[in-house]
C-alpha cells in the first residue's frame, strides 16, 4: 500500500509540475510571482547572487496558500560540475517534496568552465543564505531546511549542510543569519576528493579541482570528510554498489565516519545500481526510506547549526 501511495504521488506530482512549468512560459501580469497551477506557487529565475560576472538563479515552488512556515528542500543538480541544469530533468527530483506539502528550491551554480573549485561550494552556500534571509517572504521554516542533490549536487549538498562558517566558503554571501539545516539527503555523492583528484578515471574531479597549483589542498577543503565532527545534521545517503562514476565506498566511508562522530546517518544501498537511473522498485524503496527518515529527523526535530568550528 505504501509503495502504491508513493507511486501515485510521483505521478500526480509529475502532472502538477508539468502544468506549473507550462504556465511559467506564459506572459503574466506579475512576472516575479504567480499561481502556476491550482494550489501551487512558482517563482522562477530568482537571482540569488552574482559571481564571476554571472547572475546565478534559483526557482521556488510551494503551496499557494500555506498555513504557515513550511519545511523546505533545497536541491542541487548533478553533471560533474560541467553539464546539467536546474531547468532540465533534475527538476523532477523536487516532486516528492512538493507532493509532501513542502517548499522546494531548485538551484544553479557555477560550472567548472566558468570557475574552478571551490566556486560551486560558495554558490551552494549562498543559495542557503538566500533561503534563510528570505524565509518570511517565502514561508520557509528555517528549522526545517533540507539540502539535497544528485552526484555533484549531492556533494554540494553535503558541503552546504556540514561545513562550519569558519571554513571560509561564505565570503561572497556574508550575513548575520546562522546557516543551519535539518538534514542532508545525498544521492551518490563524493565524500572525499583527496582519493579521487589524482585518478584519471575521475575526470570530473580533475577538471573541477586538478587544474590548480594547490589542487591537493583544494581537494581537502572541498571534501565533506574534512568537516566530520560531533553535532552535525542527520544524513541519509543513497548509492548503487556498482557505481562506475563515484565509488560506492565513498558513501560507506561517509556514513561510517558520521556515525563514529556520534551523528545520525543512514545508507540506502541499491544492489547492482550504477550512477543513478535506478529501477523503479528501487527508487520507491529509497523514497520510502527517505520519507521515514524525514519524518523522524526533520518533521519532528529541530535544525542543527553548522557554525561551530570543525575539529
Amino acid at each position: 500500500m505504501k509503495r502504491f501511495r508513493l507511486a501515485v504521488l510521483l505521478v500526480a506530482g509529475f502532472v502538477m509540475l508539468a502544468g506549473a512549468l507550462a504556465q511559467a512560459q506564459r506572459p503574466a501580469g506579475d512576472a516575479a510571482s504567480f499561481a502556476a497551477y491550482t494550489g501551487y506557487r512558482a517563482v522562477p529565475n530568482i537571482t540569488y547572487t552574482t559571481a564571476s560576472g554571472v547572475e546565478l538563479k534559483l526557482d521556488f515552488y510551494g503551496p499557494a496558500r500555506p498555513s504557515g512556515p513550511l519545511p523546505t528542500a533545497i536541491f542541487m543538480h548533478g553533471g560533474g560540475y560541467r553539464i546539467g541544469s536546474r531547468k532540465e530533468a533534475s527538476v523532477l527530483s523536487l516532486l516528492p517534496y512538493i507532493q509532501m506539502g513542502w517548499n522546494a528550491v531548485n538551484v544553479e551554480y557555477r560550472a567548472s568552465g566558468i570557475a574552478l573549485a571551490p566556486a560551486a561550494v560558495e554558490d551552494a552556500r549562498c543559495a542557503l543564505r538566500w533561503v534563510v534571509h528570505n524565509a518570511k517572504d517565502y514561508n520557509v521554516d528555517t528549522e526545517r531546511i533540507v539540502v539535497t542533490g544528485q552526484s555533484a549536487g549531492s556533494h554540494l549538498a553535503l558541503m552546504t549542510g556540514l561545513v562550519p562558517d569558519s571554513a571560509g566558503f561564505d565570503r561572497n554571501c556574508p550575513g548575520p543569519e546562522p546557516l543551519k539545516v535539518a538534514a542532508v539527503i545525498s544521492w551518490y555523492g563524493v565524500f572525499d576528493y583527496t582519493t579521487l583528484v589524482d585518478d584519471p578515471k575521475r575526470d570530473y574531479a580533475i577538471s573541477w579541482i586538478g587544474g590548480q597549483p594547490n589542487y591537493k589542498d583544494v581537494a581537502r577543503r572541498v571534501s565533506p570528510m574534512t568537516y566530520v565532527r560531533a553535532g552535525l545534521p542527520p544524513v541519509m545517503a543513497i548509492h548503487g554498489d556498482a557505481d562506475p562514476i563515484v565509488p560506492y565506498e565513498q558513501e560507506v566511508r561517509e556514513i561510517d565516519a558520521l556515525k563514529k562522530a556520534g551523528g545520525v546517518a543512514e545508507l540506502v544501498t541499491i544492489p547492482g545500481g550504477g550512477h543513478g537511473n535506478f529501477p523503479g522498485d528501487q527508487m520507491l524503496r529509497a523514497w520510502s526510506a527517505i520519507d521515514a527518515f524525514l519524518q523522524a529527523n526533520v518533521v519532528n526535530k529541530k535544525a542543527v547549526t553548522t557554525s561551530a568550528s570543525a575539529r
